[in-house]
């Protein structure tokens, strides 16, 4: 039996895309992976079923005292469905809710974070949710942020963007790998290189090649249009919409992308995603021309 390997993330930064990676690397598949079939090696931290092996009553019907005295059980339960460590999904910040702990470190080997320009999460985020951008705005900075339990899957707590990546990457861990969007689409090489060296998987430049390929988002993209996805909300059209690192200049207005730095600039800097140079110069001059 082994440990818990999280795949993290804030909601639409990225995490089916690494799931899909390491599924087509691991797999070593001729074509891309089926899509409905990324749990054949990878769990979601968040499946209501996990949950009823031990409480028998509708995931609906479960309290949040439930859900929370039953996370460490489940934890444990996901770590015996394979004999070595399991990819285990999450959305959860890395925090306690109802003076818990969402993650359980006793059953944690490590985690791999992938943090996404908040710009462009709150586009695709607004698509997936059903909101407009203005409202995913708001979302995005609300500290408690919690998603509750529903038919399905039981309860998630967001907090706001900044607090979801502070909590997973302002501690420095051997254990934890952050990998930026933005180098998964411009970088695949050198991304997802560091990832299988970080898992110490076979590193085959060939085998490396070939999963990149079959797990970018054209890829992905075609594949869902062919046999469709389950994950795709029923709010939007499509799971994978556009995969663009930098949509968010020919989206957001001005007053959208000072009102997501007035909250996030300090976790934005971290990454490199803020200031961005060409864009303030832009601003400046139609300020000057105004």
């Amino acid at each position: 039996m082994g440990k818990i390997i999280w795949l993290a993330s804030y909601p639409k930064s990225g995490n089916t895309w690494l799931r899909a990676f390491l599924h087509n690397l691991l797999r070593d598949p001729k074509e891309t992976y089926d899509l409905d079939r990324l749990t054949d090696y990878s769990l979601g931290d968040s499946n209501g079923e996990f949950y009823q092996k031990f409480l028998r009553k509708p995931v609906k019907e479960m309290t949040d005292d439930d859900v929370a005295i039953l996370r460490p059980k489940v934890q444990e339960f996901l770590t015996t469905r394979n004999s070595d460590n399991i990819f285990v999904k999450t959305h959860n910040a890395l925090v306690e809710y109802l003076d818990r702990p969402i993650h359980s470190m006793a059953h944690t080997a490590g985690a791999i974070y992938v943090v996404r320009n908040p710009l462009d999460v709150v586009i695709s985020a607004a698509d997936h949710y059903g909101r407009t951008i203005d409202e995913m705005i708001a979302v995005m900075g609300l500290l408690e942020c919690k998603i509750n339990t529903g038919e399905i899957s039981v309860y998630e707590i967001h907090c706001s963007w900044s607090r979801h990546v502070e909590s997973w990457t302002a501690e420095p861990s051997p254990a934890i790998h952050v990998m930026r969007y933005e180098d998964m689409r411009l970088r695949p090489v050198e991304a997802f290189g560091g990832l299988v060296q970080f898992l110490h998987l076979p590193a085959e430049r060939e085998r490396l090649r070939r999963a990149i390929e079959l797990s970018s988002f054209e890829a992905l993209r075609k594949k869902e249009e062919e046999k469709g996805f389950r994950e795709r909300s029923k709010k939007s059209e499509r799971f994978f919409r556009q995969g663009k690192a930098g949509a968010w200049r020919d989206v957001l207005t001005p007053a959208q992308v000072e009102a997501i730095v007035a909250v996030h600039e300090q976790q934005m800097r971290r990454f490199g995603y803020w200031p961005v140079k060409d864009w303030s110069a832009s601003r400046q001059s139609a300020a000057a021309s105004a």
